[in-house]
């Protein structure tokens, strides 16, 4: 059984009412102790799946009542004596749970998700040096050296982002991790044309030469790239493996797109560059339907609507988009074949 603590300090004059509404909820445990004269602490022991409606409730009311503080814990350890009726229910809510997603909670995942869209100097060296050792594994042709470029590649964080804020309708979020992600991008494209300048570009390499065009796998990679991405950040699992796959779909592309286009070989700089925008819009429209069927959505009614809207627009503009290319992906390979 996953718990978690949900720890509440609650204006005197509203605990009454507040303890009340808790109590309806389903929960393991609960204390309550007085802080001071004004406020008194209620400790509310739960299971991790039932969180969210908890923190709903919280976030609802300490929206409006001054003096409110609510904070999350994880609980490592949970030693009680259960029934055989409190054992079997807990079986049997086991064996339910297996066939929904499970994730945090919405106010978990947003900090989490807020965090990683930011432009910090962490982010900013990583990407350079990620750029440069799968620069250099191009031009040595050694496919382990990419894969450890992609183990330092922040692109995971920027893309979640985009489509958890496209989800809830945050365009402030979405706003950031837009810009986030080009700059990554910009970062990767300025260090790949400055090396091409002074350094062999591997046109002939095998790994180099499979990334100058699109196939129809490459979209299906990124589609799964973006799906376990996401997977892993509503679980809050590490990001470290499944941000190798997201970096296996954006990284290289864009590594490629800026060596040909520095070396001028034009054609091959529009086949990395498809590549790299199918992928973009196939891990995003990925995350974006995981996120949807996780049931991640705004508490507060005024913005319920707009997320509603945000979600839809954003589903159908990546999905078209996605559709496009593999449109023009066919297309061309007709075009070869004749």
């Amino acid at each position: 059984m996953d718990l978690q603590l949900i720890e509440a300090y609650i204006p005197k004059k509203h605990f009454e009412k507040v303890s009340e509404t808790l109590s309806e909820f389903p929960i393991v445990s609960n204390w309550v102790s007085r802080e001071s004269e004004e406020r008194k602490l209620v400790r509310v022991l739960v299971e991790t799946k039932n969180t969210e409606e908890i923190l709903n409730y919280l976030e609802n009311a300490s929206s409006v009542v001054d003096g409110f503080e609510v904070m999350l814990f994880p609980v490592r350890s949970y030693l009680t004596r259960f029934t055989d009726e409190e054992k079997e229910q807990i079986h049997r809510e086991e064996q339910e749970d297996k066939t929904k997603i499970q994730r945090a909670s919405r106010h978990e995942l947003l900090g989490a998700i807020e965090k990683s869209s930011r432009i910090t100097l962490n982010f900013t060296l990583l990407v350079i040096l990620s750029a440069i050792v799968v620069t250099i594994g191009f031009i040595k042709n050694s496919e382990a050296v990419i894969i450890g470029a992609m183990v330092i590649a922040p692109m995971l964080g920027p893309i979640n982002s985009m489509a958890f804020a496209s989800i809830l309708g945050d365009f402030k979020l979405l706003r950031q991790s837009t810009i986030t992600l080009l700059y990554g991008i910009g970062i990767v494209l300025a260090i790949a044309i400055s090396l091409s300048f002074v350094l062999p570009v591997p046109i002939e390499n095998n790994e180099f030469a499979s990334r100058t065009h699109v196939n129809l796998s490459d979209i299906i990679l990124a589609i799964a790239s973006g799906t376990a991405g996401a997977l892993s950040i509503i679980s809050r699992l590490s990001d470290a493996l499944v941000g190798v796959m997201v970096a296996v779909a954006l990284l290289p592309p864009t590594v490629v797109v800026g060596m040909t286009v520095g070396s001028g070989f034009w054609q091959e700089a529009f086949g990395s560059g498809l590549l790299l925008l199918g992928n973009i819009s196939s891990v995003i429209l990925a995350a974006i339907i995981v996120f949807s069927l996780s049931g991640i959505r705004p508490v507060k009614w005024k913005d319920v609507d707009r997320a509603k809207t945000s979600r839809k627009l954003s589903i159908l503009f990546v999905s078209l988009t996605v559709i496009f290319l593999i449109l023009a992906i066919l297309f061309s390979s007709h075009i070869d074949l004749i």
